[in-house]
């Protein structure tokens, strides 16, 4: 019974006291997206006139509704095959909930003068000058 106890109470401290174990060093910091395009060949000057009128229009937008903190437009060098020629970087604090991403998502479509409808219309109308290749979510983690 007594090499029971001492088992019992040595697993205790072990494994039953969260204030004995340790912190992490790191913790979790902003949100980072990375949208992957292949633009396609002669579309580049169409393409980044739209980002530039369009696309950054509601990212600067978004930063100055507290939504956003930063974001890139990243051009490869030198892609290989299969691989993006843009990078879309977007950088915020969290996840927002369903509910306020829907919110969001109809106040841009209030600015722009559009509904899911037609913005999912003029999303499908791009493809003449670029491919999606999916995006990438990633969490920055920070020193503590």
């Amino acid at each position: 019974m007594r090499k029971f106890l001492i088992g019992a109470a040595t697993l205790a401290m072990l494994f039953g006291s969260p204030a004995l174990a340790q912190q992490s060093s790191m913790k979790p910091g902003p949100m980072w997206t990375a949208a992957r395009i292949m633009v396609e060949d002669g579309q580049m000057q169409n393409y980044m006139d739209y980002l530039t009128k369009t696309w950054m229009a509601n990212q600067d937008y978004s930063k100055k509704q507290g939504w956003l903190l930063e974001y890139h437009v990243l051009q490869s060098v030198n892609p290989r095959d299969g691989e993006p020629n843009i990078v879309l970087i977007s950088r915020f604090r969290d996840m927002p909930s369903a509910a306020e991403s829907d919110r969001r998502n109809e106040l841009i479509n209030q600015r722009m003068q559009q509904d899911a409808h037609s913005a999912a219309a003029a999303s499908g109308a791009r493809n003449t000058m670029r491919k999606q290749m999916g995006s990438v979510l990633y969490r920055e983690m920070l020193k503590r």
